[in-house]
């Protein structure tokens, strides 16, 4: 069985136990549950409906409650709408769902707008009884990977056909050779990883260890194959890091036309986006126009063959100003911007690329990936595999490796592709050298000027307090809801206070110090945020404190970081915990301060944690 096929296999696992999960959810968990989890808003205010650019029905929906709590709703994730019945023979609430899905078009903290499968849905939403709005389960997603998948197994010839072979076999990727390039305001390791992607004709791996640059070096590479090629396909597996590189190429002075909606919500990457591009296009009114015309004409009762030669006469003027807005909008860009998926966006349909780029890939499942590779005629992998890895829900099908993505099997299969880059610029020196000594092969070096970075003067850049004598142990919340460790959450909050107090107010809002509290349980951070914000003593540093899950951090820091592991049990069980990429993650978020709390006595029956509990121990006897 090849590869691609067991690849395939594994998917449908996935598939399955996703849809059989949402299905249970959806018949048995409560609403309030939905909620906590940011699966679910309830009730919503239904706020103004018009169409978008793309000529679809759309609503917008405002949460009224809960707006403490992050959500999960992100552009292109179809939702659906319910409403809550009282059955007085149960006894309980019942959720009745509508008989329609929707996709979420674009979402803010508060405010989410939805597009509607037909303008006749908008009166299904005007009730009077109180409306809610979830996450549907994504068939679509699913679909386009399965398509992905079975395209390139069965590809004979071509160049997805010779991408597939180079990516699966022993065969080399094969490279040009010319002299290097000098970038001066790059560092080795950076020139060297840009001149590779240059050199590149199949396939090139930035691998970019936290802190070191890896954006400024892809930015840095796809500006030069820009000197070299009309146009290029940049993707990434979330529309955050979609929108981050595209930011960064924006600042660079490049035209990117970004496909599909961003999520981060600022005008700036709004104004790049296909739709406002298009409604802000000379020909878009008279297109407009034209389209009101055909709403009036469909709701006119007598249908004749001059109201059909109308019809046809005005649907084919639409269609012919689309296809030259959409020309002239991919005629002027030089990066096209989007997710993974959405690289099967219609408006894309038909183009081809001499080379994709994927940022993040180390977090994208590989069939995600193949669905952009079949427009590219190269490709240029960038991410850590050694930082978090994709989502994959169903045991079973992360057992038979679900999990190992393209970019890590091209790492392993094809090390001459790779360009490891070396100098970190975020961490004081001790924070990254047990990160680069334990993932990376002692290989990465902190810049000058940052080894000894910290906020107090003989300060010891890590910390961790032991929590196994503490009373309280950890605890389960709600039915199968998550773990927390309210002893742990009160202590985290101390020691955060203790270390404030040592700096001093006013200093903490002169220097605009941050703080990054983390948690791998949702449960706790939810915990941790309802605790801080009933803190007096935290009252004034609200703004600088930020608590989420491991996930909810990737590519993020902090000056300060600390971390609650929660887990505290006679059995010494840890549960994910073993994924060490996700404490990778955590522990080199903080730039000068690193405090972790957590049962030693739970922890240290794994390696690698007793590894860094003595790292710890032994800077503190210096």
């Amino acid at each position: 069985m090849t590869t691609l096929q067991q690849q395939r296999m594994l998917l449908e696992i996935e598939y399955n136990h996703e849809k059989e999960e949402f299905r249970k959810q959806t018949e048995t968990m409560g609403v309030e549950r939905k909620v906590r989890r940011g699966d679910a808003w309830f009730p919503v205010k239904i706020g103004s409906c018009y169409y978008n650019s793309l000529n679809q029905a759309v609503v917008e929906v405002t949460r009224t409650t809960d707006s403490d709590i992050e959500h999960n709703f992100e552009p292109g994730r179809p939702v659906c709408f319910f409403t809550v019945r009282r059955d007085e023979k149960a006894r309980k609430e019942r959720i009745q769902y509508m008989s329609f899905t929707a996709t979420v078009s674009y979402a803010e903290h508060d405010r989410i707008v939805v597009a509607l499968p037909n303008s006749g849905r908008i009166a299904d939403l005007q009730r009077s009884e109180p409306i809610g709005l979830q996450l549907f389960f994504d068939e679509t997603s699913y679909r386009l990977m399965f398509e992905a998948l079975d395209r390139v197994m069965n590809a004979k010839t071509g160049r997805l056909a010779a991408l597939r072979d180079i990516f699966y076999t022993s065969a080399p990727a094969q490279k040009l050779t010319f002299g290097a390039m000098s970038l001066p305001w790059l560092n080795a390791s950076q020139q060297q990883a840009v001149n590779e992607v240059l050199r590149a004709k199949d396939v090139a791996v930035v691998h970019g260890p936290p802190g070191t640059g890896k954006t400024t070096t892809l930015v840095e590479a796809i500006y030069e194959t820009l000197r070299r090629e009309s146009q290029v396909l940049v993707c990434a597996q979330s529309n955050m890091a979609v929108d981050w590189i595209a930011e960064k190429l924006v600042d660079r002075g490049v035209n990117v036309l970004r496909i599909g909606n961003p999520t981060r919500v600022n005008d700036k990457m709004l104004s790049f986006t296909y739709e406002r591009r298009f409604e802000a296009h000379p020909d878009y009114p008279q297109l407009w126009s034209i389209r009101k015309a055909i709403r009036e004409l469909r709701g006119e009762r007598r249908r004749s063959d001059a109201w059909h030669q109308k019809m046809d006469r005005l649907k084919s003027r639409a269609t012919e100003i689309e296809l030259r807005i959409r020309a002239s909008l991919f005629g002027e860009a030089r990066v096209i911007a989007c997710t993974l998926t959405g690289a099967a966006n219609r408006v894309l349909e038909g183009e081809k690329f001499s080379t994709l780029f994927i940022d993040e890939a180390a977090q994208a499942l590989e069939a995600a990936c193949w669905i952009a590779i079949r427009r590219a005629g190269r490709v240029i992998f960038a991410g850590d595999h050694c930082q978090l890895p994709p989502t994959v829900k169903s045991i079973m099908a992360l057992k038979g490796g679900l999990g190992i993505t393209l970019m890590e099997r091209i790492v392993k299969a094809k090390p001459d592709v790779v360009t490891l880059l070396k100098v970190q610029y975020r961490m004081n020196e001790q924070i990254m050298r047990f990160s680069s000594d334990w993932f990376y092969g002692g290989e990465v070096q902190t810049a000058p000027g940052i080894e000894r970075r910290s906020i107090l003067d003989y300060d010891r850049p890590m910390m961790w307090v032991d929590t196994s004598e503490a009373e309280g142990k950890e605890e389960f919340v709600g039915e199968n809801f998550g773990r927390i460790n309210r002893t742990e959450a009160e202590l985290t909050l101390q020691t955060l206070q203790q270390y404030f107090e040592k700096i001093g107010k006013q200093r903490i809002l002169d220097e605009h110090i941050d703080v990054g509290i983390i948690s791998p349980y949702r449960a706790q951070v939810q915990l941790l945020h309802k605790m801080i914000r009933q803190s007096e003593f935290f009252r004034p540093y609200r703004r600088a404190i930020s608590v989420n899950t491991v996930d909810g951090f990737q590519g993020q820091e902090r000056d300060i970081i600390v971390i609650s592991l929660v887990r505290n049990n006679d059995g010494k069980e840890i549960g994910f915990l073993r994924d060490l990429r996700r404490m990778n993650v955590a522990i080199t978020r903080a730039r000068m301060k690193l405090i972790i709390l957590g049962s030693a006595a739970t922890m240290t029956a794994h390696p690698f944690y007793k590894k860094l509990y003595e790292w710890i121990s032994g800077q503190a006897d210096e």
